[in-house]
């Protein structure tokens, strides 16, 4: 049996869907994983942030289409980049147990984030990075930095920033975690929605893929995605505000910690809830801890044009 695999064609992206195809193959005898390679508008559209030219759609609209059209059978992302909403015939009936969910200081001259001195340029292209940085320190200047890992590590080298943000988990799968100087704790820099989770997307209907994807699945990061996905879908945000959403499951007390956050751009006003719900109410949780950051006052945050 032949399954055609729709990736992008960054590094990562490649790392990824070479990893799932191996996972695939571990379980099925015999099966081929055909990968597809895409580049979408992502890719093409590195001047400017996101948020200007359309949001987290444009890394998977073409890997979709692939899907929908049948020129694909699974799609292999980073959830973090997935958008709240999925197509009509798509769904993500699978997500891999989570790798390091926490974001990365990444720098040539400096040790730590703290060891940083005044005036100096930190590289990112989140917002949700660039609130909470700010909030952490004033005295920094934050600039906006695209590209894929090897170019943004490239540019750190060339001296164009002095400290670079990316997530740990990105480092970690591409065997460059040495360029980690340190990672945030989540009290500090809380992670994107789903950061360290991949997803295997499919057409809906297409019962005998989800089959073969099963074995791939790992419950406890599933109810953790729910979760947090569900915060950030009730909030109305994409990449448009600083949104930050963190789920942990505790084995112990069978229970989902669920952090969320709603930021100023600037930094000057940060919104924190935690709150505590059952494994098997995850998207109540969700809800719950974006109503409360609702009640805080987090709407006129999430309106402010950036």
């Amino acid at each position: 049996m032949v399954l055609t695999l729709a990736t992008r064609e960054s590094p990562l992206a490649l790392w990824q869907a070479n990893y799932i195809a191996t996972q695939l193959r571990k379980y099925h005898r015999g099966l081929h994983v055909k990968l597809l390679g895409l580049t979408t508008r992502a890719d093409q559209m590195l001047t400017a942030p996101l948020y200007k030219v359309g949001g987290k759609g444009l890394f998977v609209k073409e890997l979709e289409e692939a899907l929908l059209s049948g020129r694909a059978d699974i799609a292999v992302h980073s959830m973090k980049d997935m958008p709240m909403e999925l197509p009509a015939g798509l769904s993500v009936p699978v997500f891999c147990r989570r790798e390091n969910p926490l974001d990365a200081f990444v720098a040539v001259k400096y040790t730590s984030f703290a060891h940083l001195p005044a005036g100096a340029r930190v590289g990112t292209s989140s917002l949700r990075r660039k609130s909470q940085l700010l909030a952490l320190r004033r005295d920094i200047d934050v600039h906006f930095l695209r590209g894929n890992v090897n170019t943004r590590l490239q540019k750190l080298a060339q001296g164009e920033f002095d400290a670079i943000i990316l997530a740990a988990a990105g480092l970690e799968r591409l065997g460059l975690a040495t360029h980690i100087r340190h990672t945030f704790d989540a009290t500090a820099m809380l992670p994107a929605v789903s950061q360290g989770v991949l997803g295997v997307e499919c057409r809906s209907e297409d019962k005998k893929t989800q089959k073969l994807l099963a074995p791939l699945h790992h419950a406890d990061t599933a109810a953790c995605v729910l979760a947090e996905r569900a915060l950030c879908r009730r909030l109305g945000a994409g990449c448009h505000a600083p949104v930050a959403s963190y789920a942990e499951w505790c084995a112990a007390s069978q229970a989902l910690t669920l952090r969320g956050l709603v930021a100023s751009p600037d930094g000057k006003t940060v919104l924190r809830i935690k709150q505590i719900g059952a494994y098997q109410a995850a998207e109540a949780l969700g809800l719950s801890v974006a109503n409360a950051l609702l009640a805080a006052g987090a709407q006129p945050l999430l309106a402010v044009p950036v």
